[in-house]
């Protein structure tokens, strides 16, 4: 689904997006090197995910480096000059890609855009910089983030990574293994320019699909559905709360979408959206 553009003209539809994105929001999203502004940025970040035994999610003093080797921290603004988010870039090894290594909002401001504003201003400092992919990882438990990820944004996923990070023990992920799922985000595609004009396809599952179940979960409900060729795959709705009231049962979502989704990639399926309700539709390429 690539639009071949030159460049120029989707670099240039990324900074317009990008700045529309923060107006909408209501922040000022800029390119972070002030080593005072670094220092609030470690702070957010430990607000957001807690401290660990390793430290600060990512301390100053690297903040610091990745801002000074040119690479990217972006840092978003409210009208009083607040932090309010904040996201961390690298650049692959020949400037082929940008790996995202966290991307994270004030707590209480999630449904006020400024994620999207973060990643639109990403997207926008790599395709200045000609690059045209960007990757990160995430926990495919964690519904919200998936499907602001894969439809929102417009990212695909076609890797499962089993226990990536080993055992993590910050606030959210609370001591459970770190499977996660590999975005990868073409940031010139048809599908991208589209979804950072907010013009996204909101999935919803057919008729047919939730007539086929395939598989119960740990909550006893359909967890995996098919229906002409696309398997539908179901994560809970809040795994962070159910992490700390019951981890036990988290960890029995963990081993079934583990077994569900890990092999399915690995086939050749690749997560292409996911639900309001947590529904990941899984695809071949030719669906996408």
């Amino acid at each position: 689904m690539s639009l071949s553009l030159e460049a120029g003209p989707v670099a240039r539809q990324a900074a317009e997006a990008a700045t529309a994105a923060a107006a909408k929001a209501g922040v000022l999203v800029v390119d972070e090197h002030d080593r005072d502004q670094l220092r609030d940025v470690e702070g957010l970040l430990i607000a957001i995910w807690g401290m660990s035994p390793h430290g600060a999610p990512i301390p100053f003093d690297l903040l610091r480096s990745i801002s000074h080797a040119g690479c990217n921290v972006s840092a978003a603004y409210d009208p009083g000059g607040q932090l309010c988010g904040a996201a961390v870039g690298i650049v692959s090894p020949g400037g082929a890609a940008t790996y995202s290594l966290i991307a994270g909002v004030l707590p209480g401001t999630g449904d006020k855009g400024v994620g999207f504003a973060l990643k639109q201003h990403q997207r926008a400092w790599s395709l200045a910089r000609g690059i045209e992919s960007m990757t990160w990882t995430f926990d495919p438990l964690v519904s919200r983030n998936a499907r602001f990820n894969l439809t929102k944004l417009g990212a695909v996923a076609s890797e499962y990574a089993q226990n990536f990070y080993g055992e993590m023990q910050d606030e959210i992920n609370a001591n459970d293994e770190s499977d996660r799922l590999v975005a990868v985000w073409p940031l010139s595609s048809a599908r991208s320019i589209d979804a950072s004009h907010g013009r996204i396809q909101d999935l919803e599952l057919s008729a047919a699909a939730v007539g086929n179940v395939l598989e119960y979960g740990p909550d006893q409900q359909p967890v995996l559905l098919e229906a002409e060729g696309t398997i539908w795959c179901r994560a809970p709705r809040d795994i962070v709360a159910m992490r700390a009231t019951a981890p036990d049962q988290a960890s029995q979502w963990r081993s079934v979408l583990r077994g569900i989704l890990e092999p399915a990639l690995a086939s050749g399926y690749m997560a292409s959206g996911v639900t309001r309700s947590g529904w990941y539709r899984l695809t071949t390429t030719d669906q996408a």
